[in-house]
């Protein structure tokens, strides 16, 4: 008996430690890479140099200067596919101008020799009126991007970094087709778009997705890695999936020699997956899934007086929503469920927010209403509630010697049709109905 504090007080150290092993974890920075903004430059990349010079900085210099008379080259050649032969050759003076920064992908420099691959940007607003792209492109519509890594048996997203997030982080989409939408992995990333949300088919929540990333299509980039044996041979086959059923649009396999060469892997995967999107999109393929765009709203009520029979040039426009202030006083839970169900369901109404519950007080609402606060202040009271308008809002309470027991059936309001399916309230009338009680 005297060895059980001693173990209780163990275990809750225990326990503390692996919490705040945990919550280490959670904010030691292992997930989360922010895409680069590529909007106001146009990169060429791939430029292998291998110039000399009297000494190392010197022979650096000029394999740059190599660099942005290939880089404009080729850029020239890219936007109007022609040969690269046939691009002008213009003064280092001008390319000097239109180069925002050089990108070094890798170099090896000696004490008199520079061989390096490279990477080049150029100013968009610059170079774009020379190479002919100065005008507007035809891209996408906002497709969000959806990385997914199986590696293992295991599905990864954005939970950790990986090299697949990263490349496409890194990638330059200025220049393509699809305008992405990439998530960075950092706040609700994880929990919002993740490996196991491209397997769900339910589309109301792909579309609140959608709505919050500012998306109107969902593209999944998929690479496969199977690695011969830790840090050796690695070969990754990549698919390219289209909307919320995951239609595949195609693929393809690389190969990486080992594990340092994992990220060029990636970064050439990203390359031919941008490839495969925008070859898709200029064939028609990438069209958005109709259950994708959000229910269309209810029709407006039909106006009183027979207006169904008048002509429809003479009918009235619905008017706009506005929100009014409702208080209810109910005494009792059946009370203020029966003036819920019946602010529900009066025709016009689109959303009812509660903002307070007091049973036995004064209960307060924003009912969002498409027409007068006398309108609906008359359905309410035909309904058998007494109703008083107050400024901007409406006062509801149970009228004297109704006791709120057995749910009946609603009167349908004056306007609508007499066959119409109508939902339970939860008053019953004084009067029994003849022939039974209620």
């Amino acid at each position: 008996m005297a060895r059980r504090p001693w173990f209780l007080s163990l275990l809750l150290f225990l326990g503390l430690a692996a919490g705040a092993g945990i919550y280490a974890q959670m904010e030691s920075g292992e997930r989360g890479i922010l895409p680069l903004d590529s909007s106001g430059t146009l990169e060429v990349s791939g430029i292998r140099v291998d110039v000399g010079g009297k000494d190392a900085q010197s022979a650096r210099y000029a394999g740059w200067r190599v660099a942005q008379r290939l880089g404009f080259k080729k850029l020239w050649a890219q936007a109007r596919k022609l040969p690269i032969s046939q691009a002008p050759n213009l003064p280092d003076s001008v390319l000097d101008q239109l180069v925002s920064s050089i990108i070094v992908e890798r170099e090896q420099i000696g004490p008199t020799r520079y061989i390096a691959d490279l990477g080049v940007l150029f100013d968009r607003s610059r170079a774009g009126q020379l190479i002919g792209i100065g005008g507007v492109e035809q891209r996408s519509q906002p497709m969000l991007l959806i990385p997914i890594t199986i590696s293992a048996g295991t599905m990864t997203s954005v939970e950790l970094r990986n090299a697949w997030q990263r490349a496409w982080a890194q990638y330059r989409t200025s220049q393509s087709a699809i305008d992405y939408v990439r998530i960075s992995g950092m706040g609700g990333d994880p929990l919002l778009i993740n490996a196991a949300q491209t397997l769900r088919p339910g589309r109301a929540w792909w579309r609140n997705i959608l709505d919050l990333y500012g998306a109107a299509d969902i593209l999944v980039a998929e690479v496969m890695i199977h690695r011969l044996y830790p840090g050796g041979p690695a070969q990754a086959r990549f698919i390219g999936r289209h909307g919320p059923d995951r239609e595949v649009i195609g693929g393809f396999t690389l190969q990486a020699a080992n594990s340092a060469q994992l990220p060029q892997m990636m970064a050439l995967g990203v390359q031919r997956m941008d490839r495969l999107f925008s070859d898709a999109f200029d064939a028609g393929l990438l069209q958005r899934d109709p259950t994708l765009d959000q229910p269309p709203p209810p029709p407006p009520p039909l106006e009183e007086d027979g207006s169904e029979d008048k002509p429809s040039e003479t009918r009235t426009a619905p008017s706009a929503p506005v929100v009014y202030t409702v208080q209810i006083v109910a005494p009792n839970a059946l009370t203020y469920n029966s003036a819920l169900a019946h602010l529900r369901t009066v025709p016009g109404v689109a959303r009812v927010d509660q903002l307070n519950i007091v049973i036995g007080d004064v209960s307060n609402f924003n009912v969002v209403y498409r027409g007068d606060i006398n309108t609906l202040r008359s359905i309410l009271a035909g309904r058998g509630w007494g109703v008083e308008v107050t400024g901007n809002g409406l006062r509801m309470f149970p009228p004297r010697g109704v006791i709120n027991t057995t749910p009946q059936p609603l009167r349908p309001p004056p306007g609508e049709p007499a066959n119409s399916v109508e939902p339970q309230s939860n008053t019953v009338s004084p009067a029994p109905a003849p022939g039974g009680t209620a």
